[in-house]
């Protein structure tokens, strides 16, 4: 396996008033994707991180504080053969890039916004950003903290955010210990919080964050994150 950061052969398009880039493959068999993820403290963001790279990459234990101050990007191994496009095999890499919980307890919001803008103008400035996975625990009712951290989202990514976002539900282990699947749990979430999956197209992933499992979920993760890329046409926003 290969592992380690790398960019493939791309146009710019501009596409109902978005800038972004769809990938040629011309000369490579690989599809790279780009994913941030954005969330409050303690979401389980970076475990979450972890699973998607099939590494640990990134700091994650239990903190009465935030343990992320600064964004970090993952990469993973190549994944042969994990797709197909055009008819033609192509395998995977993943690139995540986990954030500052916010709200933060020691970084303003406005830092934290800086911080996170300036790390996706280095690192997805060139390429663009496919998915914003905003982290979201599922044993926790959404509450202000949430509400702040949606807004960031929208603010980080503009008039289109609904179109590169999906929700990564964590701890959903704690749902099948209420004797819960996930439909049954939505069937009873909130309005505010089936309002909000109404309007990002009902793209979310449940996510079980005990280490024995995390492995064993991530191809079937990144395939319905594959599925959402897809849907939104392979494009990716370029946020500068």
């Amino acid at each position: 396996m290969q592992c380690g950061c790398s960019s493939v052969g791309t146009r710019i398009l501009e596409k109902q008033g978005v800038w972004t880039k769809a990938d040629t493959m011309s000369d490579t068999d690989e599809m790279i994707i780009n994913l941030l993820l954005v969330g409050r403290t303690q979401s389980g963001k970076s475990a979450a991180g972890n699973s998607l790279l099939g590494s640990f990459d990134f700091d994650s234990h239990l903190s009465p504080s935030s343990v992320t101050t600064c964004c970090s990007l993952g990469c993973s191994c190549r994944i042969s053969g994990f797709t197909r496009r055009n008819g033609h095999e192509r395998a995977l890499r993943v690139h995540v890039m986990d954030t500052p919980g916010y709200p933060h307890s020691s970084l303003s919001k406005e830092e934290v916004q800086k911080t996170v803008r300036a790390a996706l103008a280095q690192h997805f400035g060139e390429e663009g950003l496919h998915l914003a996975l905003l982290v979201l625990r599922v044993d926790l009712p959404l509450c202000e903290e949430d509400r702040h951290t949606i807004q960031l989202v929208q603010e980080l990514l503009g008039p289109t955010w609904k179109n590169f976002t999906a929700i990564l539900f964590t701890h959903a282990d704690k749902v099948e210990e209420a004797g819960l699947n996930g439909d049954e749990y939505l069937h009873i979430a909130p309005d505010t919080l089936l309002n909000l999956l109404s309007s990002i197209q009902k793209r979310y992933i449940f996510v079980d964050n005990q280490a024995n499992t995390l492995q064993q979920e991530r191809k079937t993760i990144l395939r319905k994150i594959m599925e959402f890329i897809r849907q939104n046409s392979y494009q990716v926003l370029l946020v500068k």
